[in-house]
């Protein structure tokens, strides 16, 4: 009787082992990940022209740069781990969202475009997906930017006319230009290296604040919920 139950318990040893290294094995076939698509993409701007920048979310970082173009490069990527199934679908509904590069007279209109039909199915809702923007300009250039989420710009040196809903905005600018600041939170605050005046907004829940010098280049900063923070930059940002 003794080998016969000892014969049982190899069977069942190896039946229990098969099965836990084949779980092992699907379990590793379905390892979720995060779905990410990057685009990187240039156009042209006249010296003298304008470019702006329209519809944007979550984060977006402007750069100056001594190159006459500007070079946009995008990164769109899920909020949640998807499986292998729902990876593919996710690719391309994400690859369906649409960064638009139009030179219209003297502006370069760059837009965040979201296709009409689309329902985003591996998400909860079209909310459930990021978008990163980085966009080299040139340094003097004039930028007006409207959208949502944060907005930072570094070493731009040319006016800049921002209004964003929620998020923060920050600037790092050249320490010795010269910016005539005319800044506004309605519920946050405006911090400035550069000389000015603060003042507080009714209730006490935002800030403005204005400072003028002499052949300055014009701020025009605009938040809903969130700061404006105004630095000195000790240096310029590589090309």
């Amino acid at each position: 009787m003794r080998p016969t139950r000892d014969r049982i318990v190899i069977v069942l040893s190896t039946l229990l082992l098969t099965i836990g290294t084949s779980a092992t094995a699907a379990t590793g076939d379905e390892m979720k990940q995060y779905v990410r698509v990057t685009n990187t993409q240039h156009a042209d701007v006249p010296a003298a022209g304008t470019v702006r920048i329209s519809n944007t979310r979550d984060e977006l970082t402007v750069q100056g740069w001594d190159q006459p173009g500007v070079e946009i490069t995008t990164i769109k990527s899920s909020k949640y781990e998807l499986g292998a199934a729902d990876r593919e679908r996710a690719t391309r509904e994400l690859e369906s969202i649409k960064i638009a590069a139009e030179l219209k007279g003297n502006d370069l209109e760059i837009t965040t475009r979201l296709p009409k039909d689309s329902v985003f199915l591996f998400v909860r809702s079209p909310r459930d997906f990021r978008m990163d923007y980085l966009i080299k300009v040139p340094r003097n250039v004039h930028l007006i930017v409207e959208g949502s989420g944060e907005a930072h710009f570094e070493g731009v040196a040319g006016d800049i006319q921002a209004n964003m809903h929620q998020g923060e905005i920050t600037l790092r600018l050249p320490q010795d230009g010269a910016f005539g600041i005319d800044a506004s939170v309605r519920v946050g605050s405006v911090i400035s290296d550069f000389p000015g005046d603060t003042k507080r907004r009714t209730w006490f829940l935002g800030h403005t604040f204005s400072g003028t010098a002499q052949t300055a280049h014009k701020l025009y900063l605009r938040e809903g919920f969130g700061d404006i923070l105004i630095f000195k930059a000790s240096a310029t940002p590589a090309s």
